[in-house]
C-alpha cells in the first residue's frame, strides 16, 4: 500500500510566470528541468523542497498559449500545501503584498485554509497544521526555513455521488478514514507530507476539461520497485488495469484511471533527482535520459526558449 502522495502534475503556460510564482512567490525550489518523455518538445518543471523528495514535487508540463481548462469530475481540484500553523501570518503578509489574492483562512477539520489560485487559474492551498514537520535547506526568495512550505498537505478530488473512488483509495491504496466534515470525505495515510486525499462532494456532474491551469494526474508512493509490484497486484485484483512500468528516470511509475476518472500514478520513491545532477546543481541544466540523449540537438531547438530568468532564480535560491 501507498503512504501518501508522491507528486503531482500540472498544466501551466508561460514558463516565466510559473517560475516567478512559485519559486519567487511560494520559495519552492527548481529541482530539475527535463522534457515531457511522452512528447519531448514539451518541458518538464519538477519544484520541490531542497532535493525534491517525494511528497513535495509539484511538476508542470508548460504549454506556453494553451487554451485554459476547466476543473471538474475526473479531475484533482485543488492542490494543497502544508505550513506551520503558526505561518498562516506571515503567509498572509507575503501574499498581500504580492497583489495574490487569496480567500481565508477558513476551518476545514482541525486546520486553517488559505485558498487562491496561481497564473494560470490552477486552484492552489495552503494549510496550516501545529505539527508540521522540520524543514530542510535554508531561506529560499525571501521566505525564511520556519516558515517555508513544507511540501504537500495533500489533493481534493471532486466526487458526484459514489463512482468508487473511496473504495480504491481506502482498498488498495491503503488509505484510512479520517472524517466527515460539511460533504467533504478525508482519507489519510501515513506520510508526513502528501498524506491527505479529500474527495468533496458536488452538485454538478460537469466533466473536467484538460489545459492550462489544470492537473493533469496524481502519482502515489511506493517505497520501491517491490512495493510497487504489490500495489499493481492489488490494484490488479480489485479489477484496475494499469500500465506496464514506465521508466521516468528519477522514479519508475504505473498508471490507471480511477472510478471517478482521475488519472493516477504510483511513482517509486527512488533513484531520486541526484542520479544526473549534484544537489548543488539541481535545476540549472536541461536533462535528458539516455534514450533521448542522442537526439539532444533536436529536442533543444524544438523547445520554446527557456527564461533567463529561471537559471538566475535557481542560482539565487539553489
Amino acid at each position: 500500500m501507498t503512504t501518501g502522495i508522491h507528486h503531482v502534475t500540472a498544466i501551466s503556460g508561460q514558463i516565466d510566470r510559473t517560475l516567478d510564482f512559485y519559486v519567487r512567490g511560494l520559495g519552492l525550489r527548481l529541482v530539475k528541468r527535463t522534457v515531457n518523455y511522452d512528447d519531448p518538445g514539451t518541458y518538464h518543471l519538477y519544484f520541490g523542497d531542497e532535493l525534491g523528495r517525494p511528497g513535495t514535487i509539484l511538476t508542470f508540463f508548460p504549454w506556453p498559449g494553451g487554451f485554459p481548462g476547466r476543473t471538474g469530475l475526473g479531475q484533482a481540484a485543488a492542490t494543497a500545501f502544508l505550513v506551520p500553523a503558526s505561518s498562516l501570518d506571515f503567509w498572509q503578509a507575503r501574499l498581500s503584498s504580492a497583489g495574490v489574492a487569496y480567500e481565508g483562512p477558513r476551518a476545514r477539520f482541525d486546520e486553517q485554509v488559505l485558498t487562491l489560485v496561481d497564473p494560470d487559474g490552477l486552484p492552489v492551498e495552503l494549510v496550516g497544521r501545529g505539527d508540521a514537520p522540520g524543514v530542510f535547506g535554508r531561506e529560499r526568495a525571501g521566505v525564511p526555513p520556519e516558515h517555508a512550505i513544507r511540501g504537500f498537505h495533500g489533493v481534493t478530488l471532486w466526487v458526484h455521488g459514489d463512482p468508487g473512488t473511496r473504495a480504491l483509495l481506502v482498498g488498495p491504496l491503503g488509505f484510512s478514514l479520517y472524517g466527515e466534515d460539511q460533504g467533504r470525505v478525508r482519507l489519510v495515510g501515513s506520510a508526513p507530507c502528501g498524506g491527505v486525499v479529500d474527495l468533496l462532494q458536488v452538485d454538478s456532474a460537469r466533466r473536467a476539461s484538460g489545459g492550462t491551469g489544470t492537473v493533469h494526474h496524481v502519482a502515489f508512493r511506493a517505497p520501491d520497485d517491490a512495493g510497487q509490484v504489490e500495489l499493481r497486484h492489488r490494484l490488479w485484483q480489485a479489477g484496475v488495469a494499469t500500465t506496464e512500468v514506465q521508466d521516468r528516470q528519477y522514479f519508475r511509475s504505473i498508471y490507471f484511471r480511477e472510478p471517478g476518472g482521475v488519472l493516477f500514478e504510483v511513482a517509486t520513491d527512488g533513484p531520486g533527482f541526484t542520479t544526473d545532477e549534484a544537489p548543488a546543481e539541481l535545476g540549472r541544466r536541461l536533462t535528458l535520459p539516455s534514450w533521448l540523449e542522442p537526439d539532444r540537438a533536436r529536442i533543444e531547438a524544438a523547445l520554446p526558449p527557456f527564461p533567463q530568468a529561471g537559471s538566475e532564480v535557481t542560482h539565487a535560491v539553489g
